[in-house]
């Protein structure tokens, strides 16, 4: 469940916390199954819960 003050990022935003990860890479990452979950609004535009990423980012901290 989302926290109240979560924020929900746009892809740019998400870029730049990846240290700026191509955008081409987060799609692919996306296509592959293996990126944070995201959120589609009707118009195609993604966005990504902080909470979301933050939770992506641990889990990856032991694949490395």
């Amino acid at each position: 469940m989302p926290r109240p003050d979560d924020d929900l990022l746009t892809v740019p935003e998400v870029l730049t916390v990846l240290n700026k990860v191509s955008r081409r890479t987060f799609y692919r990452w996306r296509e592959l199954g293996k990126a944070p979950v995201c959120i589609q609004y009707p118009n195609d535009e993604l966005r990504v819960r902080r909470s979301d990423l933050e939770a992506w980012l641990d889990s990856r901290r032991g694949a490395a």
